[in-house]
């Protein structure tokens, strides 16, 4: 009788530590048994593949005062997520700025940015600047600028190209291998072969 009160009170001794052994051993299988989750994967850069296309569009911007800024025509885009730019075949454009002065430029190929204040112009490029008068009462001529390449911003008013170009500037008539140009300052700078015909004016 003695035997077996010892031997049950050694079980009841042990029995928590037999427990704790099971739930142990327990605890590793299932550990070891569990698939591991792979780390999610690091989000990847954007592809310059296009995200979205359009044809036989016309795409308007407009300013605060629900006037419209620029307007953009095409044969075809493609938007690239990588730039935020929008490349477009046969572009054509209208511009305004904030005095309503009109600019338009045709290509066989631009690329634009989000807002449309900034365009490269690419194959058989022509920016015009249409007449205008300004606060003085001056006329200031119709400006033209031809060239394989010209990049264009609207907000700044400045026009640059690093390959030949063309300037007609009422009957006048320049030329050179680069151009610097900026509307707002009034400030033309060719460089290169630089040539120049200026036609008498009329009264």
């Amino acid at each position: 009788m003695n035997l077996a009160r010892d031997l049950w009170d050694r079980f009841l001794l042990y029995l928590p530590l037999t427990v704790m052994a099971v739930l142990a051993l327990g605890t590793y299988w299932l550990v070891r048994s569990t698939p591991v989750i792979s780390a999610a994967a690091a989000p990847s850069a954007p592809s310059h593949d296009p995200d979205y296309f359009m044809r036989d569009f016309l795409l308007r911007t407009f300013d605060a005062a629900g006037r419209m800024r620029t307007e953009i025509r095409g044969d075809e885009a493609r938007h690239y997520p990588d730039t935020h730019w929008l490349e477009v075949d046969q572009i054509q454009v209208r511009s305004f700025d904030e005095r309503g002065r009109l600019t338009t430029a045709v290509a066989k190929r631009g690329l634009t940015n989000e807002d449309s204040t900034e365009f490269q112009l690419l194959g058989g490029a022509v920016v015009v600047r249409e007449q205008f008068t300004d606060p003085a009462a001056r006329v200031l001529p119709r400006m033209e600028f031809r060239g394989e390449f010209l990049h264009a911003f609207t907000t700044s008013e400045k026009i640059r190209s690093h390959k030949p170009v063309e300037l007609f500037r009422g009957n006048d008539r320049f030329s050179g291998d680069a151009m610097e140009f900026d509307n707002v300052e009034q400030r033309l700078e060719l460089t290169g072969r630089v040539k120049g015909t200026l036609m008498p004016t009329t009264n």
